[in-house]
């Protein structure tokens, strides 16, 4: 009969302990999603076609000088040309000229890749639906090491 008492006071604490460890881990998660900038940048949507996109996700970032300005929203082959169409959604408060530039490329050797924007000087700015007409592809490290290589020795 003790060995049923004890069971009785025992379960309400642990009840209480549950309910606030999974308190302090909702806490915990909401806190670093908030901090973590996985937001998706809602505003207006701007697209541009690459030949390579060499492992751009959908949620990747749009940047410019660094700074989170936007999101791949999608990316599908176009059947016409077999180029990639991404889709990005910049923030409404960016006015990015039309003729700006947007290149893929990789935080370091082996980071995630985004599509950093190198702002243009046209009078004349992006609008919703509007598309990049210049893009620069993803290098990969064979790429790059090719250009060195006809860069050493001179071959063309």
């Amino acid at each position: 009969m003790i060995k049923a008492d004890f069971l009785m006071y025992k379960r309400p604490v642990e009840t209480i302990m549950g309910i606030l460890v999974l308190a302090v881990a909702g806490l915990f998660c909401y806190f670093a999603y908030s901090v973590s900038d996985l937001q998706v940048v809602k505003g207006y949507n701007v697209s541009a076609n690459f030949l390579k996109v060499g492992g751009l996700n959908t949620g990747s970032d749009v940047r410019i000088n660094g700074i989170k300005i936007g999101t791949v929203v999608s990316q599908k082959l176009n059947n016409d040309d077999y180029t990639a169409d991404v889709v990005m959604s910049l923030a409404s408060n960016i006015n990015l000229p039309k003729d700006s530039v947007a290149s893929i490329v990789s935080d370091g050797l082996m980071g995630n890749k985004f599509i950093k924007i190198d702002p243009g000087h046209s009078k004349e700015f992006l609008k919703d639906g509007d598309k990049l007409e210049k893009t620069k592809d993803f290098k990969t490290i064979e790429d790059l090491v090719g250009e060195v290589i006809f860069m050493v020795t001179g071959d063309e």
